[in-house]
């Protein structure tokens, strides 16, 4: 593996650092502002709109598209990984700016892997032009969604349509005002084998039948800069069949195939929050004194500082290996570090985040300082794409097999 990133990488990295300096920290403020504001709990910030128009301007747009991909950034997934760990510094704007955000993203490679000309064309241009957002429809509140095979959502066929009726939550960007599209899993087949019931389904937000019930917080935050998470009833919801997503029994296959870069992703981010929350534990530690020794001289607080760093280098290297597996042996062959990172890489920024809200004291908990925010976001990874107990009992199976084969123990 090589650790030099490359021309092309070290050009974005340069344009991507400018860019977060003279245009995103500056635009945190005003966006702080728009988000304390009740009333703005879902609402589309003006700032972002501005930093669509300059990150465009500087290339800076759908970057996490695999290569080659002409409408796109077409970098790899070992070029993406530190730009979108630079855009993890400010997880709340820079994402989104670039076209780079959760649930998008996912739902682009979605319809750029499995879409047919015709879906690509209603909805894969305008995600990828950012015109519009969508949403992810898979968990739902009545079963252990952790596994996929559990989902009760049924799909039925009538004639040319299909009718959708169930219930999900923890819907990401469904409340977003600017969501036209939901992409739905549910079981078309409850008699096919285990992981051939599921299929993927286009469902458009304003279809009759679809009612956003209510929004989800998590730790009391709306998570509304991403357009909230939503619990989602369809009632007797009809599309056209043409809105079927490579086909019948497909679905099992098409969530792996997305949450596999999807959990690389988030783990890229969470590792530039790690960066964010030791630089502002950092500048806090120098600043501030208690009982006549700044933080900063404090052993305990020297220890955090270096226990950070290392912790931070350690997930970084992991995770560029995952990026450079992913490139080379592809996805599946990189199954087990994404595992890997999906447990290890949060776990380092919670850890991260909870020593610089200690060095902030009263302040690290309120909404004065980006840290309480951070870390409700980044506690939230341990369970979204799957918790972190699932992620080790595959890990675990994978590394016993060869063991209990030669002990005969199966």
């Amino acid at each position: 593996m090589e650790f030099a990133y490359d021309e092309r990488t070290e050009h974005l990295l340069q344009e991507l650092g400018s860019f977060m300096d003279e245009h995103v920290y500056p635009a945190e403020a005003a966006f702080g502002e728009h988000a304390a504001n009740p009333e703005n709990a879902f609402a589309h910030p003006p700032v972002l709109d501005e930093l669509k128009l300059e990150a465009r301007r500087r290339g800076l747009w759908n970057l996490f598209l695999p290569a080659p991909d002409p409408e796109g950034g077409g970098l790899t997934n070992l070029q993406y990984a530190p730009l979108a760990e630079l855009s993890g510094h400010s997880a709340r704007l820079a994402p989104e700016a670039m076209n780079c955000s959760a649930p998008d993203t996912g739902n682009m490679e979605i319809l750029t892997l499995f879409g047919t000309p015709a879906q690509q064309e209603r909805w894969l241009r305008p995600l990828l032009e950012g015109e519009i957002r969508s949403a992810f429809c898979m968990t739902e509140p009545d079963v252990a969604s952790s596994d996929a095979t559990n989902i009760g959502t049924r799909i039925r066929r009538e004639g040319d349509e299909y009718v959708v009726n169930g219930t999900k939550w923890w819907s990401s960007g469904a409340l977003n005002p600017r969501c036209e599209l939901l992409i739905v899993m549910g079981k078309t087949d409850p008699d096919a084998s285990r992981h051939r019931q599921q299929s993927m389904l286009l469902v458009p937000r304003d279809a009759p039948g679809v009612e956003l019930v209510r929004p989800l917080t998590v730790f009391g935050y709306t998570d509304g800069f991403r357009g909230g998470h939503a619990e989602v009833r369809f009632t007797d919801v009809r599309v056209p069949v043409g809105n079927i997503v490579a086909g019948e029994g497909e679905g099992f296959a098409i969530a792996q195939a997305r949450l596999g870069p999807g959990r690389v992703h988030h783990c890229m981010r969470a590792i530039g929050v790690a960066e964010r929350a030791l630089e502002l534990l950092c500048r806090r530690a120098v600043r501030r004194e208690v009982r006549g020794t700044r933080l900063d001289e404090q052993g305990v607080i020297q220890d955090w500082v270096a226990e950070a760093r290392v912790r931070i280098e350690q997930a970084r290297l992991l995770t560029l290996k995952t990026a450079w597996l992913m490139d080379t042996v592809g996805n599946r062959g990189a199954h087990t570090e994404i595992q890997a990172i999906k447990v290890a890489v949060p776990a380092v920024a919670e850890w991260v985040l909870d020593k610089a809200i200690q060095v902030h004291g009263g302040a690290g908990v309120s909404a004065d300082f980006p840290l309480a925010a951070m870390w409700t976001f980044n506690r939230g990874l341990r369970i979204a794409d799957g918790p972190d107990e699932v992620h080790k009992a595959s890990l675990s199976r994978r590394e016993l097999a060869p063991y209990r084969a030669e002990a005969g123990v199966g």
